[in-house]
């Protein structure tokens, strides 16, 4: 298995637009230079890309992404959706077959909304190509097996991922935009190898889990390997890393892991 952290950063981005003057960030860490977060993944060459951002376009193209197989929707806030109409040019490399889009029924309707035009089994000229289907509670893949279980996120409630390769038996777990993780998503992570885990910032927020909270739920599922995503701009990544613990970590913008 293998996972590129596209992006970690929050509905912002990181640095922000007229970024605070009170905030503590070193701009000039290229680690705190944080895209919207997504991931893309890789179980026996099936390629998984998990939502799409504003800058999915110029985060595939950093990242060297020359394929995807299936699509997985968390949920359709602008800064996991929007990005959807660059998935055209990986229609073309399928010779404009549909790529399979996989989320909850109220996030496909989002998605019928703002792509009416990409809704179709076969993309025609420049437009990309979508085939939506509800996400099952395991989605059978060429390359594994995807596990969704249901996370809240404020007045939201958005899938929450574990990723099962075939053969190597490694496990991902991919719990972002949520304020908790409910019993039966600890009970799926029970031993992943791999622990992603949403962690906006110190300070508590409505529908983000905080740098504690994230920490609390890592040491109950105490998997492998936590790694923290959706940070906002203040967390420094070289300061706040110093206060955690072993086996815990700040993702960055084109990490990559090979499980």
């Amino acid at each position: 298995m293998e996972v590129t952290f596209l992006g970690t950063g929050t509905s912002e981005g990181v640095p922000t637009i007229l970024q605070p003057e009170s905030v503590q960030l070193d701009v000039h860490n290229k680690k705190n230079w944080r895209t919207r977060t997504s991931i893309h993944v890789v179980m026996n060459d099936h390629h998984i890309q998990v939502d799409a951002g504003p800058e999915f376009r110029l985060q595939c193209i950093h990242n060297d992404i020359k394929k995807i197989d299936s699509f997985i929707l968390t949920h359709s806030h602008s800064d996991h959706i929007i990005g959807m109409d660059d998935l055209r040019r990986f229609c073309r490399m399928r010779n404009g077959e549909a790529i399979p889009v996989y989320s909850q029924e109220c996030d496909l309707n989002r998605v019928r909304d703002i792509f009416p035009y990409a809704i179709r089994d076969k993309a025609e000229g420049n437009y990309p190509a979508f085939k939506l289907h509800p996400m099952p509670d395991c989605l059978v893949l060429p390359g594994g097996k995807v596990y969704k279980t249901i996370l809240p996120h404020g007045n939201f409630f958005v899938l929450g991922l574990v990723f099962e390769e075939e053969g190597s038996g490694k496990k991902l777990v991919y719990y972002i935009d949520c304020k908790s993780v409910p019993i039966p998503a600890m009970k799926m992570a029970t031993g992943a190898d791999i622990v992603v885990l949403d962690a906006l910032r110190h300070r508590e927020h409505f529908s983000h889990m905080s740098i504690d909270e994230a920490l609390s739920v890592a040491r109950e599922i105490s998997g492998g390997q936590t790694w923290f995503v959706h940070m906002c701009c203040e967390v420094d990544h070289e300061r706040d890393s110093a206060s955690l613990p072993e086996g815990v970590g700040f993702a960055w913008d084109g990490m990559r892991l090979v499980l």
